[in-house]
């Protein structure tokens, strides 16, 4: 039988949830580390750069060069505008379930709440791995790039020094965290429009050589393998792209969400989609896809093709300044990581997904247990110091792009499953704080379009000759995340949860409405106009 609550009952409980999570020494007898709340201290500006740059990494400034290899110039732009649509639901879906349902668990919670406790098992694993191999692909990018100044320290070297050095900071608290964010990202930002203002002046002739134009569009050439190159692309895009929905998981220690979750959605979205898109227009001009110095499978070393480009065109010193912007975006990225690693694996720890002492926190909030169990992981970035560095590098890239295709898919069905919960119970999506736009028609293509780049993104290994390496790489998450769901769920006999049943209310809040302002309608015109307008 469900538990439904009135409005008045569900504002009386966030009052009282919020008071508790701010203020846990008002509780009576000590804390206890393995329950204690994390803290809600993060800004809506927090959020929004967060989220902005915390995928602006060295994924982006060193992957893009990957990219670049596989798929050449325009399969790069076809690729990453596919999954940049797809994105866009999937945020609004997050956006609409986080607004509403604030909670640290995000999307992982989501699923074992409205769809099956086995599916949540299965998919905070496969997030948590997502974000540790990100985070050894961004240890495995730093040390590559800080070769292009010296060679005097071994490239194990660089990677102990950030892992301590990422280690240290994410302990510093969630209000230290958000705002060493925003001023890394917000450096990562004018920066990088300073790289596109430089790639206009260098394409037209003002800066170089000489003009360039899209001379490379016709010799390499603008796919580097037609729709095979398309396809490769796809996983990094995927990869890339993972940390948009960052925000669902910030938003269980923002201040108010209500405010700074629909916000960071509607307009990082676009701001992150034109330094994508931008990104590789500039880059697909500048270099040629079959770049001796851009990471491939065959390399042992790379450097980022921003400062590939600008090196070419004999601009030195801004080569220096992109390599230390990328210095500086791996502790931002490489914090990011950590942090929703930690939050990840601190719910499954707290759920019984985990062993239990990884839910630990100190007296500041901070998941240090969860902290230092998933950097633990990232040691797998020293299989990278092999002499085919570019080969595993391209195999963690790919893993984690499968990964975020799941994770995307996951949240598409918990989001369907909350909707259809809400009409059952009697509750009015009307009164949700933020609502999706084009709900349930984005939503769904968003949940077919990635099942569909779940299989589509590795039938390159199944051309003649077939590769049994590419087919393990490109498929091997799927039947481990499918022992682990149905695993789980043989030996908890869980039961997927029934929609007059289903809990939309704990840790809910819904939008209060001022009696004194006149109705507004906020359909998705409005959200669409809110997006490109303000």
């Amino acid at each position: 039988m469900s538990t439904k609550f009135g409005k008045d009952d569900a504002l009386t409980y966030q009052a009282r949830s919020d008071l508790d999570e701010e203020d846990p020494h008002s509780q009576e007898g000590s804390i206890d580390p393995l329950a204690a709340p994390l803290k809600r201290r993060l800004k809506s500006r927090h959020l929004q750069m967060i989220a902005i740059g915390g995928i602006i990494g060295p994924g982006l400034l060193v992957g893009s060069g990957n990219a670049l290899n596989k798929g050449g110039p325009a399969g790069c732009l076809i690729s990453f505008s596919l999954v940049g649509l797809i994105v866009f639901f999937v945020m609004q879906s997050l956006g609409e379930m986080a607004t509403a349902i604030p909670v640290s668990g995000s999307f992982t919670e989501y699923a074992q709440r409205f769809v099956d406790d086995s599916l949540a098992f299965g998919l905070g694993w496969a997030y948590w791995y997502l974000w540790v191999t990100i985070l050894a692909s961004e240890y495995n990018a730093i040390s590559l790039v800080i070769g292009f100044w010296t060679d005097a320290v071994p490239q194990w070297g660089w990677i102990l020094i950030f892992w301590f050095l990422f280690l240290g900071l994410s302990n510093l608290g969630v209000l230290a965290y958000g705002e060493m964010e925003f001023w890394l990202s917000l450096i990562k930002v004018l920066a990088l429009i300073a790289f596109f203002i430089l790639a206009i002046c260098i394409s037209t002739g003002g800066v170089g050589p000489g003009p360039i134009g899209f001379k490379y569009y016709h010799d390499p050439g603008a796919f580097a393998d037609s729709i095979n190159g398309v396809a490769r692309t796809f996983v990094v895009a995927g990869t890339l792209y993972a940390g948009t929905e960052m925000v669902g998981v910030t938003a269980g220690e923002s201040a108010n969400p209500q405010k700074a979750v629909p916000t960071a959605i509607k307009q990082v979205f676009w701001r992150i989609l034109i330094f994508y898109i931008g990104m590789f227009f500039f880059l697909g001009i500048l270099l040629p896809y079959n770049h001796p110095k851009l990471l491939s499978s065959t390399s042992t070393a790379a450097s980022s093709p921003l400062t590939i480009a600008l090196t070419d065109a004999g601009i030195l010193p801004a080569a220096h300044l992109i390599n230390a912007l990328i210095v500086i975006s791996v502790i931002s990225a490489g914090n990011g990581s950590l942090y929703v690693a930690s939050r990840t694996m601190l719910f499954m720890a707290r759920n019984g997904k985990a062993p239990r002492f990884i839910g630990r926190t100190n007296s500041r909030g901070v998941p240090w247990a969860a902290l230092i169990f998933s950097n633990i992981f990232t040691c797998i970035v020293f299989l990278t110091l092999s002499s085919s560095a570019g080969r595993i590098y391209s195999a963690l890239i790919t893993l984690a792009g499968v990964a975020t295709f799941v994770v995307w898919a996951v949240i598409c069905i918990a989001h369907i499953r909350f909707r259809k919960a809400m009409v059952v119970q009697g509750d009015d999506p009307s009164r949700l704080p933020f609502q999706a736009v084009l709900y349930p028609y984005g939503t769904y293509f968003a949940l077919a379009a990635t099942i569909f780049l779940v299989f589509f993104q590795g039938y390159t290994a199944f051309l003649n000759p077939f590769s049994v390496d590419d087919f393990i790489i490109n498929y091997i998450l799927l039947p481990v995340f499918v022992i682990l769901v149905v695993g789980y769920k043989i030996w908890h006999k869980t039961k997927i949860v029934k929609l007059e049943e289903m809990d939309i209310w704990t840790g809910r809040r819904v939008a209060v409405v001022d009696e004194t302002e006149p109705d507004k309608k906020h359909g998705w015109l409005a959200t669409l106009k809110d997006i490109f307008i303000g």
